[in-house]
């Protein structure tokens, strides 16, 4: 895809960081302003300053332009900026700091990032301090649910368009709030479909991926953990090896086409359909965007640009949004080689090739102590990353049952269930079906990405 920008993207970044002196870091997220926060919130984050209603005021807007936009349009920092932060600062409007730290998401440097913090901690009356004042001040916006100031997506979107310019087609209006989206460090995968070899400063999906027999893959040991999927009958794996290099999947399967997006941050492989969409639209191509929305991916459709909400599937800005397109779910088994190739004798698996001679584990090593990314507040009920499966329900109610808990009821002969959802053992893993054994759509996840993506889950008690 040809960039709309006379450097490529990776040249305009270092170009912006240079010419602002800074280096790079992290960005955006939300939570509202409601008269009564949970007392988990308050204990942690303490209690929102008063925010004002209505626009801004032609002065502000214009400290706002000088500021954010300017600065990023001429990759420079200088006094007019200053004094237009100081402005900013002064103004009270605590809606402001969202546009704050977006730009910090891009400018971490010492100099600037302490001009930064310094105006959020004054308009969020709270200290913004430390290692990294970008995802500080992005958990408390988050969490106090601090509302975006008018206008706000035009500026963000000059913000991170200069960086990347082909997110030009993404930062678009619709049933998205563009608070919660941050960068997450590399560049958008735009290459166009069937490059799965490709190299790319982005996470490259894999389109129509080679695959081999159980008994070809050899390079697998019985204890790595793969995503197992079974489609009318035809069963395949994707090990973690391999999703963690990739992120996403464009695959058929049972004679089905299927999209697998794979969020190392939130522990989150799912399958969905991407075939037998209304309304004659094109098969989707999923690709990772480089974005994050509370530290879950942001996957997106490259024959039309529409934003996807990754965890539930629907599309939320674009041509798919205005068709209503909703992906239907097929259920990820979260499992052991060994166990999965034992319960499903004739399943394919990703070729080995697909790991482009990588070998991540992020889950055991980066973001083995938590989210790396910022999420704002988190569902106390159970800790940030326990495993659950989740689905949602006939009747439209999310639920989620802890893994080890369910895989204890289960091997003990008891009944897991809830309203129509029964789970079974599957391979070694874990997948909902109805009462008929019906495969309803479930897949594993850490419990802080499911619970803020259905802030209103059922917890499963056993």
């Amino acid at each position: 895809m040809t960039q709309p920008t006379k450097h490529p993207p990776q040249t305009a970044l270092r170009a912006f960081c240079l010419g602002l002196g800074v280096s790079l870091s992290l960005a955006g997220h939300l939570m509202a302003q409601t008269p009564a926060l949970p007392d988990y919130i308050v204990a942690e984050f303490g209690n929102p300053p008063p925010v004002p209603d209505g626009r801004l005021s032609k002065d502000l807007r214009q400290a706002v332009e000088v500021a954010f936009v300017d600065s990023m349009r001429h990759s420079s920092w200088g006094q007019d900026q200053a004094i237009a932060l100081e402005e900013i600062a002064a103004s009270g409007d605590p809606r402001l700091v969202w546009i704050i730290s977006d730009l910090m998401r891009f400018a971490p440097g010492r100099a600037l990032n302490a001009q930064l913090a310094d105006a959020a901690s004054r308009l969020l009356n709270t200290q913004i301090s430390g290692q990294n004042p970008w995802g500080d001040t992005t958990d408390v916006l988050i969490a106090w649910d601090i509302p975006a100031p008018p206008g706000y997506l035009k500026v963000k979107r000059a913000i991170f368009t200069t960086v990347v310019p082909a997110w030009d087609k993404l930062f678009v209006k619709g049933d998205i709030d563009w608070r919660h989206v941050s960068w997450g460090g590399v560049l958008i995968d735009d290459r166009p479909f069937g490059q799965t070899d490709a190299r790319c400063n982005c996470i490259p999906a894999a389109d129509n991926p080679p695959v081999t027999t159980a008994s070809e893959a050899g390079w697998l040991q019985d204890s790595d953990i793969v995503f197992g999927v079974e489609v009318n009958g035809e069963a395949r794996a994707y090990p973690r090896q391999i999703m963690e290099v990739r992120e996403m999947v464009n695959d058929t399967l049972g004679g089905r086409d299927l999209g697998l997006p794979y969020c190392t941050l939130c522990g989150a492989a799912q399958a969905y359909f991407t075939d037998r969409i209304p309304g004659g639209v094109k098969r989707p191509t999923l690709r990772t965007s480089g974005l994050l929305i509370r530290s879950n991916k942001v996957m997106y459709d490259l024959e039309t640009y529409s934003v996807f909400d990754t965890f539930k599937g629907h599309a939320v800005t674009g041509p798919l949004a205005r068709k209503g397109v909703q992906l239907e779910q097929a259920s990820v088994v979260t499992t052991t080689w060994g166990d999965w190739r034992r319960a499903h004798p004739d399943t394919t698996v990703l070729d080995e090739r697909l790991a482009l001679g990588r070998d991540f584990d992020f889950r055991n090593t980066r973001d083995a102590n938590g989210p790396i990314f910022p999420i704002g507040d988190v569902d106390p009920r159970l800790s940030v990353q326990e495993d659950i499966i989740g689905i949602v329900t006939a009747s439209g109610r999310p639920v989620a049952f802890q893994r080890s808990k369910a895989v204890s009821a289960l091997t003990r002969g008891r009944e897991v269930a809830f309203e129509n959802v029964r789970l079974v053992m599957d391979g070694g893993g874990v997948r909902a079906v109805d009462a008929s054994g019906r495969d309803l759509g479930s897949h594993q996840a850490f419990w802080f990405a499911w619970s803020q993506f259905y802030p209103n889950t059922v917890l499963w008690e056993g």
